[in-house]
Order: C-alpha cells, then structure tokens, then sequence
C-alpha cells in the first residue's frame, strides 16, 4: 500500500509565515515496509517554542525515503519505556546546548519555564502487505482522525471539541515533568484499508474538526479531503476565524493539518504547492 501525504499550515492572525510554531514531518522507509509521522504544537508562552520543537522532529521522524526500522538508531519506539528514554534524551539535549540570550528576562524564561509542545506521533506497519495498520502515542490535544469512506471511525486521542484547554499535556524541557509526561502519555491504534485518510491536526483545527462533525459529518471531510492547494486552506482558515457563530468559530492560534491517504497503488499525479 502506498501513502500519499500532504501537510497544510497557517501562522496565528497577525503572524507573519515564518511566525508560526507547530511541527510537522513524515517519511517512509526505505524498503518501504513502514513510515513514522509527527505533528506537535510548540506552546507560544513558552521560552523559543520552534527551537524546542525543530529539536524533536529532528530526532524522532526519519526523512522520506530513510532507512532502518522502527527500532532503528535513535528512532524511539512508540511504547512508554522507549518513549520515557526519549522524553530524558531530549531534555538533556536541550539542556546542554549553549545559548546567547537576548536579556536577562529571557534567560530567566529559559530556566523558570523552559520550553513545551503537544505531541503526535505515529507509525504505520505492514505497508507491504495484505493489512496495514497504525500505532500512534499523544500528548496533548494534537488528534489523529482515521475517516473511512466519509465517517470517523477512531479519534486518537479521544476527544470532544469542551475537552480543549489552555493547559494541555505534552513534551516538556523541566526534567520535573518526566514522571508525569510517562504517566500521561497516550497510546492507540487502528487497522486500515485503501481509501482511508488519516488527518493529524492541532488544537484549533481538531477543534473545529469535532465542532463541525456536530453539524454535519459529510461537509467537514468533503472540505478536507479534497483540499489541493496551501491558497484554499489558507483562506479556510481565514473564513473560519471571521465565523460570526462564536460557539463554531475557530481559535486563533497557529493551525497545522497534516493529511495522509492510504492507496492501493502508485497515485496517479504528484501535486506539490511551494
């Protein structure tokens, strides 16, 4: 079975580009047998969240096309023991990197607050034969949406759209955290088919996912399944912080949505947006 990916991203209104603070990487592997994908949400109140977060992508998904297994070297497996070893591998990194700070109000935002982001992460077995299936691990409220044939089967984490707060759990730089990142970490799992999506998406977007499945399941992933271009998403995203329904409008915070679609062969073209 073959993935065919697509990631869509959109900065906070107001934020320039480059401004935005979310995470988001995938690759197969080489033999093609198996691919591991990640999405976090760095936490804007938090000391420099895209350092935090380009660090852990780094060091978690393999660049399309690499090598090894989901065992290989420095790959964390998605099982709590492996994924507590990484938490601390992690923390450490970033405690040992030099720094030059702008002033002492940040350097004491470094020590005091440290950095943070949710976490996403999921890999997808048995690509090269007659039954993939998916092992995903969360922190946080980023949401893995399996949809088959136009109708949620699994949300992981399971949420609603009340279960969305300011205080999230997820990937911290306090080595204070790790008993409880280890005690919080999620874990799940789904078979697949050809045909299905799965959607990745941070807080805001998954928020408005479940919000809009409230309304009408078949609209919301007509809209994202078919979505073929960064300037239509963009402008998805603009309408819906404009929504004069407060109760359905969306969050204004940086949005990423990551978007995989499981194919029984080669797709037939290759879109790519800059």
């Amino acid at each position: 079975m073959q993935i065919q990916m697509v990631t869509f991203s959109a900065a906070k209104d107001g934020n320039a580009p480059g401004e935005w603070q979310d995470g988001a990487c995938g690759g197969v592997a080489a033999d093609g047998s198996w691919a591991r994908f990640l999405v976090l949400d760095g936490a804007t109140t938090a000391y420099d969240p895209v350092r935090w977060v380009d660090q852990l992508v780094r060091s978690f998904a393999p660049p399309a096309g690499g090598s090894g297994g989901p065992g290989g070297s420095r790959l964390p497996r998605l099982e709590p023991a492996a994924m507590r070893a990484w938490f601390t591998e992690m923390q450490d990194q970033w405690a040992a990197e030099v720094r030059d700070f702008d002033s002492i109000i940040e350097e004491r935002k470094f020590a005091e607050v440290g950095s943070f982001a949710t976490l996403l992460g999921f890999d997808i077995y048995g690509l090269d034969g007659p039954e993939p299936y998916w092992r995903g691990v969360a922190l946080g409220d980023t949401v893995l949406f399996h949809v088959r044939k136009g109708h949620l089967i699994a949300a992981f984490p399971p949420m609603g759209p009340d279960d969305f707060g300011t205080l999230p759990d997820g990937v911290h730089t306090s080595p204070a955290s790790l008993e409880r990142m280890t005690e919080r970490l999620l874990t799940g799992g789904g078979t697949l088919e050809a045909g299905d999506f799965l959607f990745a998406a941070t807080d805001a977007m998954a928020q408005w996912i479940l919000r809009t499945i409230e309304r009408g399941e078949a609209k919301v992933w007509d809209t994202l399944t078919t979505l073929a271009h960064p300037d239509v998403f963009a402008r998805l995203i603009e309408d819906q912080r404009r929504e004069q329904d407060s109760a359905s409008r969306m969050k204004n915070d940086d949005v990423t949505l990551m978007r995989l679609r499981m194919l029984a062969g080669q797709p037939a073209y290759l879109l790519a947006c800059r």
